[in-house]
């Protein structure tokens, strides 16, 4: 073979064999990025509280505030722009009936149209009558002040027995549970419980009654002192009378300051 075809295949050989080191060298190219398309949630404005509400505040508009949610996920009730787009100013002048978390959504059965009443006969249920009775202070008559308001509680009342007393020759004392069950409107001036307080302090105990209740508690108190029995959450939801006969088993006979339990015949 000629010298200048021997010189043009080593060419031709060191050629290939170079791009074939240069081929091997190059890294693949990076894959093609995957665009995910996001599904689009169907969205829409509902009324919410813009700050915490306690229970009893007139709602302001700056207290409101619309919020974007899930179509889907709308409960029933709920209070959405596209039904009420006016319903901020709607709502304001309102009280909360009960507290609001900020987010929480507005409900309109959670509200009270007071129309410039009082926020004591806007909670008031129809039919119902508040009535105020005394109480001590130091919680003597209250159960040691841990009575609070929306707790269920028991009546009871304390007198002079002027025929008992006659009849024996000492102060003769009883004590019946006039009224069970019975709703605590309020403490004082106070509503709720606020900032985790548990024991609540007031001159007056607000009841929730029907007038022929309020009739009974007015009368008991000109008769006698009334006190108030915490009931167990429990059984709140009860009405259970205490029995006649063991109420009126025994009296308390208090002779020279010493107080004695007797039967009663």
């Amino acid at each position: 073979m000629k010298p200048a075809r021997l010189a043009v295949l080593g060419i031709a050989l060191a050629s290939g064999a170079a791009a074939m080191f240069l081929l091997s060298g190059r890294s693949e190219p990076p894959p093609a990025p995957v665009v995910v398309e996001k599904a689009s949630v169907n969205t829409v404005d509902v009324l919410v509280a813009a700050a915490d509400l306690p229970m009893g505040q007139r709602m302001q508009a700056a207290d409101l505030r619309w919020q974007a949610w899930p179509a889907d996920a709308v409960p029933v009730g709920l209070v959405t722009k596209a039904e009420a787009p006016a319903a901020v100013e709607e709502t304001a002048g309102s009280i909360a009936r009960y507290p609001f978390l900020s987010g929480e959504p507005i409900r309109r059965e959670k509200l009270i149209k007071a129309d410039g009443s009082g926020f004591m006969s806007a909670i008031l249920p129809s039919g119902m009558r508040a009535v105020a009775i005394s109480i001590d202070t130091r919680g003597a008559t209250s159960a040691g002040g841990f009575v609070l308001p929306n707790d269920r509680v028991d009546i009871i009342r304390t007198f002079r027995d002027d025929e008992a007393s006659r009849a024996g020759g000492a102060d003769v004392h009883m004590a019946e549970t006039i009224l069970s069950n019975i709703r605590v409107l309020a403490i004082g001036q106070t509503v709720q419980e606020r900032n985790g307080e548990k024991v609540v302090t007031g001159e007056t105990a607000t009841l929730e009654l029907t007038p022929a209740q309020a009739e009974v508690v007015t009368l008991a108190q000109k008769i006698g002192q009334l006190s108030l029995a915490l009931r167990s959450l429990a059984d709140a939801g009860q009405t259970q009378e205490a029995p006649r006969e063991e109420r009126d088993s025994a009296l308390t006979v208090v002779r020279y300051g010493v107080a004695k339990q007797t039967p009663k015949r």
